[in-house]
């Protein structure tokens, strides 16, 4: 992707109809685009919709307009399997500015995907139905394995030139998956994956909620991710070099993110300066140490975590220990992109617009 893809949109960011003005350089007026050129991937997590709208380019693609807004569809999911009313209600809000957002670029391909809280939710294919009725989107539920391989996809770019290997993990609302991959002539091939039923949204909630959290209850989350990643850590030490563990970790999701964010010491969160940047193993624990030692109110008024994650942090912070942990001292590769980038690539890439990846 080019320079534009990489810093093109930030969390939070709204652009076009029902949105703040897009930053200098990306501003587009309706038309300007060509009827079929502007590409368009949203993801619809347990915790986030999110949305990118894309054009090709000489490099890559270059985002036109991105919006992201926490919704958390799955509140409650684990407690109660369905998806609740006021969740709906806040989705179906977010789910109609990015409806309007595809119109008003006339976006001419897209694929909008639904991923964990639809997947278990007993009433996820009548929301899915509810949404095609008040917004006008076709939303897909894809299956685990499809959402590791997009995210891997998406985050793809942003593997070490030098590396062979690397475990790629997306820690998402619903579920965490992580991946195994392999740099070849065609790009990077998932050898081994695993998708966790283990969230920020869904561990949170499994441990009692996340707005004061004990020693032991993180201790236990931990344990939990433990028992979830223990069969893929079995596969990866079947495969070839397996055993001596990958050449760096390259996480993409907003845990990850506000881990560096916060190692960065940024008043508030800047995409520009966490895409692409490393941390080192010790640097992370340090991070996840620190926010551990955090009230509530302390993390709700850190820029980079704000009120609307304070409670699904530590979380995180038991995810990526333990991912850590199974891969000791390995340097991390932070990553603000993803599922959306992935499905831009490959629908870019199956029209032509992009080449071979190499």
């Amino acid at each position: 992707m080019d320079a534009t893809a990489r810093t093109g949109h930030s969390r939070g960011s709204q652009a076009g109809p029902h949105g703040r003005t897009p930053p200098a350089g990306q501003r587009r007026e309706r038309g300007d685009l060509a009827a079929g050129v502007a590409y368009g991937a949203l993801d619809l997590g347990t915790n986030n919709c999110r949305l990118l709208v894309a054009s090709p380019s000489a490099q890559g693609f270059r985002v036109i307009d991105a919006f992201s807004r926490i919704v958390r569809l799955g509140e409650g999911l684990g407690h109660h399997g369905r998806l609740n009313d006021a969740a709906m209600a806040r989705t179906i809000e977010a789910l109609r500015v990015c409806s309007n957002k595809l119109k008003w670029h006339r976006v001419g391909r897209q694929r909008l995907v639904a991923t964990e809280a639809c997947r278990l939710s007993a009433n996820g294919a009548d929301f899915i139905a509810l949404v095609a009725e008040e917004t006008g989107l076709e939303l897909e539920i894809i299956d685990r394995e499809t959402e590791a391989h997009l995210a891997a996809a998406g985050a793809e770019p942003l593997l070490d030139e030098a590396a062979e290997t690397a475990v790629v993990f997306d820690i998402g609302g619903g579920s965490t998956e992580v991946m195994w991959v392999k740099r070849s002539a065609t790009g990077a091939d998932v050898l081994a994956w695993i998708s966790m039923a283990a969230g920020v949204v869904t561990l949170s909630e499994r441990h009692g909620g996340g707005r004061d959290v004990a020693p032991e209850r993180y201790d236990a989350m931990r344990a939990d991710v433990a028992a979830l990643l223990a069969p893929f850590l079995a596969q990866v030490k079947t495969l070839p070099g397996g055993g001596n563990g990958p050449d760096h970790l390259l996480g993409t999701s907003g845990t990850v993110t506000t881990i560096a964010g916060v190692h960065l010491g940024l008043r508030h969160y800047d995409r520009s300066r966490v895409d692409g940047c490393w941390l080192e193993s010790h640097e992370a624990e340090r991070v996840t140490s620190h926010l551990r030692g955090l009230s509530y109110d302390d993390r709700a008024a850190n820029g980079c975590i704000g009120r609307e994650r304070a409670d699904l942090v530590l979380a995180g912070c038991a995810i990526l220990d333990e991912i850590r942990a199974a891969f000791p001292d390995q340097r991390i590769r932070v990553a603000d992109r993803g599922l959306r980038e992935g499905i831009l690539a490959q629908m870019m890439r199956a029209d032509g617009h992009l080449g071979k990846r190499t």
